[in-house]
């Protein structure tokens, strides 16, 4: 099969936060979220209008060859112009987003790419690759001075699937694709991805390739790298076009180059991906602990062995209660399974009976397919979702409501998760005067480490809410790269997270990566400032 068309949303994304614009908390909502917080505004801040940006003219005009795939107008311009960080969020309701693009460009082909490259060199035009936008580390805006001028090179308009291989269980399909509609297309020939990121709704597959992104599932396949079969990546330097293969032991891999480049060396405009048959059977439950440390052995001895969970969050108490999870001071694990090809409540089963027997009390009512909107499970997919939208209402109220990820090996976890809350807070109290929130949970496991990922929700300084995120993500930082944790699990590096990834990876390695982007990218051009350069 070839030639499927995604279909398209006619809902309006939000230009300055998350997701839908009619999905955000109303001023009410907004208030009573700010009750919450010790320190937060009297009254939420307004939601920005991009005709208050007062966005002038464009430093440069596409010639009249390329002038269909451009637009100058205001409002895409502004949209393009960051992500969809805390930090971001917060430079946009002060109305100081940053450097806004000045043009934005939807190819439908690779040679609309390359040419678009071309021009872009000869002009010293920089080019930011943008997908669906959902960047929390600064990957998608423009921080240097060297340029004339940026380009936001969006690459939504080519989202289609392009051949399917019932065969080998494959499919060829174009970078620009959103998740909804990859699985819409896919859902016929009763095929799945089955890559769920929390940003699901509102980002790309090329997105998530050049970001190296993780999924939903907890173990084993966790991240995107796992289903990419091969890749097709323009570069200023030409086209690169990897073979479509099972495995291979050819040298080292080119995919794995592109793969987490973050469009530094090129932009991914279309890739063969692993496919898999859609689970038929789903069971899941919850298991509470006295705390999260008491958890750590029973979610450690599940990651060690053969049951696999699809999910296994584990959640402390703070995080169980922010999302309706338990609200009895205890940890929450979260646990699923599922397969397309047999029924999985003896998996289950199993993993209850471990965790029971590391002191777990499992919830006497495992729920089936479908857990109920009332069960910790349920609760969990519901706040899961809705969450980025209550940080930006939070947002609104002046709070800083920063998250953060990691990953390090088990025998590291227990100090790390400790010194994360005692230094983050205190450095939230120095900032801000208040008492911070900092709630851990378990996202990933394997079986030499996990990936906890941070919540902290202060109240901030009004008018420099900026500063207050900028001072705990660098004791955060600080924290991460003392206990020799990864600077990033699966948000990837983006700008935000580069001082620290310049002190993680080995010189020799950043030598070569250098010599790759002065090869691919002589000029300099794309996504500067992300993973190599200034």
């Amino acid at each position: 099969m070839s030639g499927t068309t995604a279909p398209r949303s006619t809902r309006d994304r939000s230009w300055w936060g998350w997701g839908w614009a009619d999905a955000h908390p109303d001023d009410a909502e907004c208030g009573a979220l700010g009750a919450l917080v010790p320190g937060t505004l009297a009254r939420p801040l307004p939601v920005p209008e991009v005709a208050d940006l007062h966005i002038g003219s464009p430093a440069v005009q596409a010639p009249r060859s390329l002038a269909p795939l451009v637009t100058y107008d205001p409002r895409p311009r502004a949209a393009h112009a960051m992500g969809k960080a805390y930090r971001d969020v917060a430079r946009a309701l002060r109305g100081r987003p940053g450097r806004i693009p000045d043009l934005v460009a939807h190819p439908t082909c690779d040679r609309h790419v390359a040419d678009l490259l071309e021009w872009a060199a000869e002009r010293e035009v920089a080019v930011i690759p943008y997908g669906g936008g959902s960047s929390v580390v600064g990957g998608v805006e423009y921080r240097g001075q060297a340029h004339r001028a940026v380009l936001s090179l969006d690459l939504t308009a080519m989202d289609r699937i392009l051949e399917i291989d019932t065969v080998s269980r494959a499919a060829r399909i174009q970078a620009g694709i959103l998740g909804p509609a990859l699985e819409a297309r896919l859902r016929p020939h009763d095929l799945t991805l089955r890559h769920f990121p929390q940003s699901f709704e509102f980002s790309t597959l090329g997105g998530w390739l050049a970001t190296r992104a993780g999924g939903h599932y907890a173990t084993v396949h966790t991240h995107i790298d796992d289903f990419a079969q091969s890749l097709s990546v323009v570069t200023p330097a030409g086209t690169s076009a990897s073979w479509r293969l099972p495995a291979s032991g050819a040298g080292p891999s080119p995919d794995r180059l592109f793969l987490g480049s973050e469009g530094s060396l090129g932009v991914i405009t279309e890739a063969w991906m692993r496919l898999q048959e859609r689970p038929r059977y789903k069971a899941s439950a919850s298991v509470s602990f006295a705390d999260l440390h008491a958890a750590l052995p029973a979610v450690r001895a599940l990651a060690q062995s053969d049951l696999a969970p699809a999910n296994c969050r584990l959640l402390d108490p703070g995080e169980a209660a922010l999302s309706g999870a338990a609200r009895d001071g205890r940890a929450v694990l979260v646990l699923g399974f599922e397969s397309p090809t047999a029924p999985v409540d003896e998996r289950l089963g199993q993993a209850l009976d471990l965790a029971r027997a590391h002191g777990g009390r499992p919830d006497p009512d495992p729920a089936g397919s479908r857990a109920s909107e009332d069960s910790a499970v349920g609760a969990w997919r519901s706040a899961f979702l809705r969450m980025p939208y209550l940080r930006d209402g939070l947002a609104r109220m002046g709070a800083v409501a920063e998250t953060f990820e990691t990953a390090t090996t088990w025998d590291r976890l227990p100090a790390l998760i400790d010194a994360v809350r005692q230094e983050v807070g205190a450095a939230a109290l120095r900032a801000t005067g208040h008492p911070a929130m900092v709630n851990c949970r378990l996202t990933h496991v394997y079986p030499d480490g996990a990936a906890p990922y941070f919540t902290v929700i202060a109240g901030g300084r009004p008018g420099d809410e900026v500063a207050v995120w900028d001072d705990l993500k660098a004791v955060a930082s600080d924290v991460l790269h003392r206990h020799r944790a990864t600077i990033t699990h699966h948000h990837a590096v983006g700008r935000d997270h580069r001082p620290h990834y310049d002190l993680q990876r080995p010189d020799p390695f950043a030598l070569a990566l250098h010599a790759v982007k002065q090869a691919l990218d002589p000029q300099g051009v794309l996504n500067p400032g992300v993973l190599v350069g200034d």
